[in-house]
């Protein structure tokens, strides 16, 4: 197969081998889908779901689409757009549910995949664009929030849009595709925030000024006259430098500011755009939660991109020899391309002082285009990444018949306090497919080549989280109880609604399973509900058992979250507890 590089596309004829890598990219795709759609709503919400969850709920309720409550209250951390996005999938899942909630990030996510692909595509070859794609499906964080609701996936798909625009056309920087780049920006931002626009600029701008290596970069800054430098900087980053985005950006600004405007006129409140400015500008340079170390995505990256960040080290050190080497051919633009990509991307949330682990989501995609870049080189890799790739399959391997033997060990022979937790779901299923993992890393080890090693890393991949997310998860449901408790809620107050209360609690996902037509009332004193409680002449409360001890009322315990075996005592003192005060 030929690696052209940039140019590549451009040939008329594709050989068969080409042929067969489209055919490649076109099952990565509908792998994909199964991992990500498969038994989607099987599971009850988790964590953070809950939000997304409950304001579009209430969204429907009052038929109000511009002002994000939870529990009655605004909640406007996050633009509208992905709560948008929830309410659009309703009518296809018949209301709000778990696969509505869920199902705008899985279809976001299966878009990124295709995205990654047409960007290797046109950076290197069919093979390398096929293997990105599977490098990104199958990598544990992006499967775990492409079937999470939450506005992660759809800013990291915006991201990647805009910068697969950007690589389709930097051959031509001054092209009218700059009038869609500020756009597509702009409606990312609408997801999360206004890294839409930040970290698209940043890659691009810093790719731009590179392109031509770090030597020249000095050179032209350093010395000569200033117009002259000037007149570099403007024709390296001329896609930003000319008479079309002055209309782009204006577009994006009012494609970005009319949710908030028609939010503002609806409700006379400027919510929106002050929490953009707190979340996004006071986050990025005075955080104010989320104080994590600047060293913290440099080993995070291996959680968010297991398994295939066993071989990140030797990717890494392989593209970079690649891209000095190939300094004057067509393939190193690509190269520098996809380093500028993941090392900016990783300074980028390096430089933000607020720093917390799945922040790092948007480096996924290029951190697969490293790996797949080299996957797809056969075996012709550099000694020490050779050698570096060999060390990380071994320690995959190890690791796999580690904790397969672990997980299929029946509880009487586990050792210590793991014999109180309950029994592995799915062995039988699991034993077949940790027996087909081990069988093709097998035959791996024998041929030892890279070709055969990425083929055993990817069964591996697909299997394991094939098995976790679509069958051990669901099947794990039966001792997640937040759901089944607010049905015992609603059935022991039997429609006496007026005097529900919330003690101390907050929980987006425990509301939203309870379903009341109206908020629930909340409060935070002792006082306040006994002042509650004696004006409605008694009261049914949800506390924390921890927190029932503080309420010195008479009460009675009349529901509670079952107790297991396997809990700690602070576990078991932060069940959800309904309290009947008379």
């Amino acid at each position: 197969m030929r690696s052209g590089g940039a140019d590549s596309h451009h040939d008329d004829a594709a050989t068969p081998a080409e042929e067969q890598s489209y055919w490649y990219g076109a099952a990565v795709v509908a792998g994909a889908a199964v991992l990500f759609l498969a038994r989607l709503g099987a599971r009850a919400l988790w964590a953070s779901e809950g939000r997304w969850a409950e304001i579009v709920r209430e969204m429907l309720l009052s038929s109000n689409y511009f002002w994000p409550t939870i529990n009655g209250k605004l909640y406007y951390d996050k633009p509208l757009l992905s709560y948008w996005f929830i309410v659009a999938a309703t009518p296809l899942t018949g209301g709000i549910n778990e696969t509505a909630a869920r199902l705008p990030s899985a279809l976001f996510a299966l878009a990124g995949v295709a995205l990654v692909i047409v960007m290797a595509r046109r950076l290197y070859d069919r093979t390398t664009a096929a293997w990105a794609g599977f490098v990104l499906a199958t990598s544990f964080s992006y499967v775990f929030f492409a079937r999470h609701a939450s506005a992660d996936i759809e800013t990291t798909t915006g991201v990647l849009a805009a910068l697969t625009l950007f690589v389709c056309n930097r051959e031509h920087r001054n092209g009218w595709w700059v009038i869609w780049l500020w756009p597509i920006m702009a409606v990312t931002s609408l997801t999360k925030g206004l890294m839409g626009f930040a970290l698209p600029l940043f890659v691009m701008g810093w790719y731009s000024l590179l392109e031509e290596g770090v030597g020249a970069l000095y050179a032209q800054i350093a010395h000569g006259p200033w117009r002259a430098r000037l007149n570099w900087f403007r024709a390296r980053l001329e896609w930003f430098f000319n008479l079309k985005t002055p209309i782009a950006i204006t577009a994006a600004l009012a494609v970005y500011y009319l949710p908030f405007a028609m939010s503002q006129n609806r409700t006379h409140s400027d919510a929106g755009l002050y929490m953009v400015f707190r979340e996004n500008v006071v986050r990025f340079f005075k955080p104010f939660d989320h104080r994590d170390p600047a060293y913290i995505y440099l080993y995070v990256i291996f959680a968010l991109m297991a398994p295939w960040s066993i071989f990140l080290p030797a990717a890494l050190i392989e593209v970079h020899r690649r891209a000095r080497k190939a300094a004057a051919s067509a393939l190193a633009g690509a190269d520098l391309f996809t380093l500028t990509y993941f090392w900016g991307t990783m300074a980028f949330f390096t430089l933000s002082r607020s720093r917390r682990s799945y922040y790092l989501l948007p480096l996924l995609p290029a951190a697969a285009l490293v790996v797949a870049r080299m996957l797809s080189a056969r075996d012709d890799l550099w000694a020490p990444a050779r050698r570096l790739m060999n060390l990380g399959y071994g320690l995959l391997v190890a690791a796999a018949i580690v904790m397969g033997a672990a997980f299929l060990l029946p509880a009487w022979m586990r050792p210590g306090s793991l014999r109180l937790l309950p029994p592995s779901p799915a062995r039988l299923i699991f034993a077949l497919l940790w027996l087909i993992s081990l069988a093709g890393a097998a035959y791996a080890l024998r041929r030892n080549s890279v070709r055969h090693i990425a083929i055993s890393t990817g069964v591996i991949a697909y299997l394991a989280l094939f098995f976790l997310f679509v069958v051990a998860m669901p099947q794990a449901e039966r001792y997640r109880y937040e759901s089944s408790f607010a049905g015992a809620v609603r059935s022991r107050i039997d429609g006496d609604t007026g005097r529900l209360a919330l003690y101390r609690i907050w929980g987006p996902g425990l509301i939203y399973y309870l379903s009341m037509p109206v908020p629930i009332a909340s409060f935070g004193t002792p006082d306040e509900l006994a002042g509650f409680a004696e004006s409605k002449g008694g009261a049914w409360v949800i506390t924390r058992e921890q927190d029932a001890q503080n309420i010195k009322l008479q009460r009675e315990l009349v529901a509670g979250e079952p107790v297991m075996p396997w809990q700690s005592p602070s576990e078991r003192r932060s069940r959800y507890v309904l309290l009947r005060i008379r």
